[in-house]
C-alpha cells in the first residue's frame, strides 16, 4: 500500500517520486510506503493554503462549527478502523489506540464550537474613546506532530488552528503517517474546502526544515524532541515567526506517605508505562517518602510484574512495541547506561522476545531502576521508553528539591492527603503542569505546555486559539456632543 499527500484537497505522490518504508512495530516488517516529499511539495502545500485563505477566514463560523464538527463525528465514526491503522502504525495496543482516536474527535468537537466562541474585547476609555480588540487569522501555519500519539497530537494542533481560520499545512512523523492519511479522506468526505489543510509526508530534516524555513508560514506548532525544538527556534526566531513549542519531559512523581497507597501504586503504574512509556507525561522519576519507600517498591515491583507485553492486537497485552528498532536500541542503551551509572535493574531491563507473527518485533519489558543518583544520565536526560527510576526522600522540601533537578519542566504527580501540602507542593514546582491524586485527567479548556527545555507557549483551549491569531487593537475617539 501507498498512501498519498494531501494538498488542495487532493492526494499525490511526492514531485520526485520516492517513496519512504512503513514498518509495522510489533513485526519489523515493511507494510506500507508514504511520499519521501522535499521542498517542492511544500511550496505546492503552502500556495493552496495561501489561496484558499481568504475565503476560509471570511467562512461564517457557524459554518466552521457545522465543518469541524462533521469531522468529528466521522472520526467517532471510524473509531476501530483508525485505531487498528494507529497500532499498526505505532505499536501500541488497539484497545489503547481506541482511546487516542477518541480525544482526537473530541479535539475537533471541541475546536469546533470554540469558532462559534472566540472573540475580542472592549473597553470604553476615561479620555472618551473605544477600544476594540479583534482577534485575526495570520495566514498560513504549519503544524508538525509526533509518533507517539499521532492523530491525537495530529488534531490537537490542526482543529485551533482551522477553527481559528488559517490555513494549515501538517507533517505527521514518518514513523507513524498513516492516521494522518485517513484523516485527510475524512475531510474531504466532511466537506473542508480545498486548500484549508495540506499535509506533507517525509523525513524531518527534508519536509520539517523546508517548511520552517518557508517564508509564507507565519506560524510553527511543534511538538517533539528538545533538539529539534531548539533547531526550529533556531531557524524560525531570526525571520520573526510565531513559535509553539511542546517538548520533552522528565517527569517526577511525588509520593507522600500520607497518600492512598492502592490507588498511588495503581496509578503510578500507568504513569510510568503507558503506552510503552512513550507520552512526554509519563513519570519517570519516582521519589517516594521513606517512611514507606520499602512497601511502595513491594507493591509497583509486583505489579509490574502483571503487567504483559504482547501483541498490539490481543486485548490482554497492556504494552505493545516500541515505535522502531532504532528507538528500542536507544531504550535498551539507556538501561545498559543505568548499570554502568550505579543502578539496580529491580524489574524489567530486557527486550521481550514474543513468537509467531511479533517474533521480529520492538518489545521492551517495562523496568524499574534502583539506586541511581540525582546527576545520572538516566535521571536526567529522556528516556521515553517504559523505564523508570525509584528512590527515597525524607522530607517535603528534599522532595521538591529532586523533582526540580532537570532541565525539563513540562508536568509532575504528587500523591497526598494532606491539602495544605499539596498547595505548596505544587506552587514550588517547576512545571507546566501538577496533578494532585491523578493523572493524565485533562480538560481541554486548560493551558497546556511545558517550563524550562520543556517548551514555549501553551496549547489547549483559548490559549491554542490566540496563538493562531494575531491580536489588533482599534481605538475610536468619541467627539463630543454638538447642540
Amino acid at each position: 500500500m501507498q498512501i498519498e499527500n494531501y494538498i488542495s484537497g487532493h492526494f499525490q505522490s511526492a514531485i520526485n517520486g520516492q517513496w519512504l518504508d512503513m514498518y509495522e512495530p510489533a513485526t519489523g516488517e515493511v507494510y506500507a510506503q508514504c511520499p519521501a516529499s522535499d521542498m517542492r511539495d511544500v511550496d505546492l502545500a503552502v500556495y493552496a493554503g495561501r489561496m484558499a485563505f481568504r475565503a476560509w477566514a471570511d467562512t461564517p463560523a457557524e459554518e466552521k462549527f457545522k465543518i469541524l464538527n462533521r469531522i468529528a463525528e466521522k472520526i467517532d465514526e471510524s473509531n476501530q478502523v483508525l485505531a487498528e491503522a494507529e497500532s499498526k502504525d505505532q505499536g501500541k495496543p488497539i484497545w489503547l489506540a481506541k482511546n487516542e482516536i477518541l480525544r482526537a474527535a473530541q479535539n475537533f468537537r471541541f475546536f469546533a464550537t470554540a469558532a462559534m466562541q472566540f472573540s475580542g474585547e472592549s473597553h470604553i476609555s476615561e479620555n472618551r474613546a473605544v477600544n476594540y480588540t479583534v482577534q485575526q487569522p495570520i495566514g498560513v501555519v504549519a503544524c508538525i506532530s509526533p509518533w507517539n500519539l499521532p492523530l491525537y497530537l495530529f488534531t490537537w494542533k490542526i482543529a485551533p488552528a482551522l477553527a481559528s481560520g488559517n490555513c494549515v499545512v501538517a507533517k505527521p512523523s514518518e514513523l507513524t503517517p498513516m492516521t494522518a492519511y485517513l484523516l485527510a479522506k475524512i475531510c474531504v468526505e466532511a466537506g473542508l474546502p480545498p486548500g484549508v489543510l495540506n499535509i506533507i509526508h517525509g523525513y524531518g530534516h527534508e519536509v520539517g526544515q523546508a517548511i520552517v524555513e518557508h517564508k509564507e508560514i507565519k506560524a510553527i506548532s511543534f511538538t517533539g524532541g528538545t533538539s529539534t525544538g531548539a533547531k526550529i527556534a533556531a531557524t524560525a526566531a531570526p525571520v520573526f515567526k510565531k513559535l509553539s513549542l511542546e517538548l520533552g519531559g522528565k517527569n517526577p512523581n511525588l509520593i507522600f506517605a500520607d497518600c492512598d497507597l492502592e490507588i498511588a501504586v495503581k496509578t503510578t503504574l500507568n504513569s510510568s508505562f503507558m503506552n510503552q512509556g512513550e507520552i512526554c507525561l509519563c513519570g519517570s522519576r519516582v521519589y517516594v517518602e521513606s517512611s514507606i519507600y520499602d512497601l511502595f517498591k513491594e507493591k509497583l515491583i509486583a505489579a509490574v510484574a502483571e503487567y504483559s507485553v504482547g501483541d498490539p492486537n490481543l486485548t490482554a497485552s497492556k504494552l505493545g512495541a516500541l515505535v522502531s528498532k532504532e528507538h528500542m536500541d536507544k531504550v535498551l542503551t539507556y538501561i545498559r547506561l543505568a548499570k554502568e551509572e550505579g543502578g539496580t535493574i529491580l524489574v524489567g531491563g530486557e527486550q521481550v522476545k514474543l513468537e509467531g507473527r511479533c517474533a521480529k518485533g520492538y518489545f521492551v519489558m517495562p523496568t524499574i531502576i534502583e539506586g541511581l543518583s540525582v546527576n545520572s544520565r538516566c535521571n536526567q536526560e529522556e528516556i521515553f521508553g517504559p523505564v523508570i527510576s525509584i528512590a527515597p526522600f525524607e522530607t517535603e522540601a528534599q522532595a521538591i528539591e529532586l523533582a526540580n533537578s532537570t532541565r525539563y519542566g513540562l508536568a509532575a504527580t504528587v500523591w497526598t492527603e494532606h491539602l495544605s501540602r499539596a498547595h505548596r507542593v505544587a506552587a514550588a514546582l517547576e512545571a507546566g503542569i501538577v496533578w494532585i491524586n491523578c493523572w493524565l485527567m485533562r480538560d481541554l479548556r486548560t493551558p497546556f505546555g511545558g517550563v524550562k527545555d520543556s517548551g514555549v507557549g501553551r496549547e489547549g483551549g483559548f490559549e491554542a486559539m490566540k496563538f493562531f491569531t494575531e491580536a489588533k487593537n482599534v481605538c475610536i475617539k468619541l467627539n463630543s456632543a454638538t447642540k
